[in-house]
């Protein structure tokens, strides 16, 4: 992966500021509050916004993350604080989860609130990894921000019955977009080991054989490999488990869980939250879009270009975690 940073280490989840016309979030299918006007958004890569004390800021909000707001208030910390994005870890009874605020060109992952403006260069609060922060009763507080939801977005992709049916077409489109004229098994990934021996020449081992079991076994071995707040490994997991639950897959939900329970103490609190909401099939809004080109709602081809695009490895992980899981559903609901 990585994050929402322009460091080496945390790039992963950044992306580009759109300059005119319809958001990149509007076009992915992301309901966000709209973007100031050109003379407003180089203002704000200047200085820093001006704010009443406790004045709240209004954000789109995942409803993915809507039990954790409109819950009590509980006690959080910072995890990391770029200058796309903010995450805080808040201790729940059923455990630690994780919520982010994030700027208008970061990507829209499904733990999000995200504000009407795009990064300024600045860490977008200016306080240190394990501070202090709230989040509760509607709002999430952390140094001198305040965030509200102001509206709602869905990160779960709404699709044609409870396994829909992909475009052969689409399914081609991404195939090609990813793997070129390569075979699958020569499909290789930063920071993860190659080869025939490596966990992804597993992986596609298992998808032969159409062996899901196989597959989950695999996990072990992915869960937590490579650099940054989400793993690569982790974000082909993430990709397989939400392609898996997204096309009614009937194991989806086993193996969703499993992959979730290998994640304990092996991965990052971050990564570890996001394959819960995979688990569940929310995901981001760049990867929602491809799944819905992939059933003929929408572009698929930009759609694409726009989650490969994201971060060093987060988007092509992705993208080969939803080719991994459209094979897995057609060998194994195949009949025999």
């Amino acid at each position: 992966m990585r994050t929402a940073d322009s460091s080496p280490t945390t790039a992963g989840h950044r992306r580009t500021a759109a300059t005119g016309g319809p958001g990149r979030a509007a076009r992915v299918g992301v309901p966000t509050i709209p973007l100031p006007r050109e003379s407003a958004q180089a203002a704000a890569r200047t200085a820093r916004p001006v704010r009443a004390p406790g004045a709240s800021v209004p954000a789109a909000a995942s409803t993915g993350v809507a039990e954790l707001l409109r819950g009590p208030v509980r006690q959080a910390r910072v995890l990391l604080s770029v200058p796309a994005a903010v995450y805080l870890a808040v201790q729940t009874p059923q455990g630690t989860d994780v919520v982010g605020v994030l700027t208008s060109d970061a990507a829209r992952l499904p733990l999000g609130l995200v504000l009407s403006r795009p990064a300024n260069g600045r860490p977008l609060v200016s306080v240190p990894s394990g501070a202090p922060a709230t989040v509760g009763a509607g709002r999430l507080t952390v140094g001198d921000l305040t965030v509200s939801a102001a509206a709602w977005w869905e990160p779960r992709p709404k699709l044609p019955g409870a396994q829909p049916s992909l475009l052969p077409e689409g399914v081609r489109t991404l195939r090609t977009t990813l793997y070129g004229d390569s075979p699958h098994s020569a499909f290789t990934l930063p920071g993860l080991p190659g080869g025939p021996s490596g966990p992804l020449a597993a992986l596609r081992g298992a998808v032969r054989r159409a062996d899901l079991d196989a597959a989950l076994r695999t996990a072990t071995r992915l869960v937590g490999l490579g650099p940054g707040l989400t793993p690569a490994g982790d974000d082909v997991l993430a990709g397989t488990v939400a392609g898996l639950v997204l096309l009614g897959h009937p194991d989806a939900e086993r193996f969703g869980a499993g992959v979730h329970a290998l994640a304990a103490g092996r991965t990052t609190e971050l990564s570890r939250a996001l394959l819960r909401h995979a688990a569940a099939g929310r995901v981001s809004g760049e990867f929602a879009a491809v799944v819905r080109g992939l059933v003929g709602q929408g572009d698929l081809t930009g759609a694409l270009a726009t989650l490969l695009a994201t971060g060093a490895t987060s988007g092509r992980a992705m993208a080969l975690g939803l080719c991994t899981a459209i094979d897995l559903a057609e060998r194994t609901t195949r009949p025999r």
